[in-house]
């Protein structure tokens, strides 16, 4: 496979066989390949016998003189192509430096956060076994319910019982109770995020809530969304729970109470009274309150 002559090695193995250890010693960084042979990884065979190209031909780059697909790729033309470089083009590795104005987004968050800083706050975090939910999330899916919707529906009528907590802090020193629970949840653009809302979330169905945040997150990809549809928030839901994250701590909006960050949900060995060796596997998953 590595083109090494086997006549030119010498055997350590039993009986003076020669053996892989033998091969590896012949490839180091003296090693010649046999005259005439090319050597290849098999992505590289496959690609070359598709596109019938002679392997002979090719610059080898990879170890021990070996050609790797990538070099099969650029012999076709087709590796700068796949990224989006034009043939004889230099890579700017980086293409931009010193300062670089920020898009009107990315200007808006900057604003955002730097208006937190005047918000007394704390964080909390707790961990919650989510298996009850998952299960009831496999019962309501089939009826068009997203995790995103039931979510929104958990957090508004907790904040039904709770409403200090959907309550903002007044900088001139008061308490903003807030009449409608209106439940946003971050979502991640091109170049930044924004916070479609949900509003009345404890007095709407899961299913028209479904049905309503699939609309705003089409708005939102579409830049569509009216200033009342992401503005109108009293409390926000930022979940990673997607980027397999552990645990994380999210920044308060102006003018709300309160946001949850969500952590990925994992398996985990935990103590289970009722299981029958006193442990089990439960799904649990860590949130971080920002109140």
């Amino acid at each position: 496979d590595f083109g090494v002559d086997l006549h030119s090695v010498t055997g350590t193995g039993p009986g003076g066989r020669i053996v892989a250890r033998d091969v590896e010693g012949a490839k180091g960084s003296n090693w010649v390949a046999t005259p005439g042979a090319t050597t290849a990884t098999p992505k590289a065979q496959k690609l070359a016998k598709k596109e019938a190209v002679d392997l002979s031909t090719i610059a080898a780059t990879g170890r021990f003189g070996r050609v790797t697909e990538d070099d099969v790729k650029r012999a076709l033309g087709t590796l700068t192509e796949a990224l989006g470089i034009q043939q004889g083009a230099t890579i700017d590795v980086y293409p931009q430096l010193g300062s670089v104005p920020m898009t009107g987004m990315q200007q808006a968050i900057a604003a955002n956060m730097e208006k937190t800083l005047d918000v007394p706050v704390f964080r909390v975090s707790k961990t919650i076994a989510t298996d009850a939910f998952d299960d009831l999330y496999r019962k309501l899916k089939p009826d068009g319910v997203t995790v995103s919707a039931l979510l929104a529906k958990a957090v508004a009528v907790s904040l039904k019982k709770h409403p200090l907590i959907n309550a903002a802090y007044g900088p001139s020193g008061t308490i903003e109770y807030n009449a409608h629970i209106n439940v946003a949840q971050a979502v991640a653009l091109e170049g930044g995020l924004i916070t479609p809302t949900l509003k009345d979330a404890d007095s709407t169905s899961l299913t028209d809530l479904s049905a309503n945040w699939k609309e705003l997150v089409g708005k939102a990809r579409s830049g569509s969304l009216a200033p009342d549809e992401y503005q109108s928030g009293t409390f926000t839901i930022s979940n990673l729970g997607m980027m397999s994250v552990d645990k994380f701590a999210a920044i308060l909006p102006p003018g709300q109470g309160a946001i949850l960050a969500v952590a990925s949900a994992k398996p985990q060995i935990v103590h289970l009274p009722k299981a029958l060796t006193g442990m089990g596997i439960e799904k649990r998953m860590m949130v971080t309150l920002t109140c």
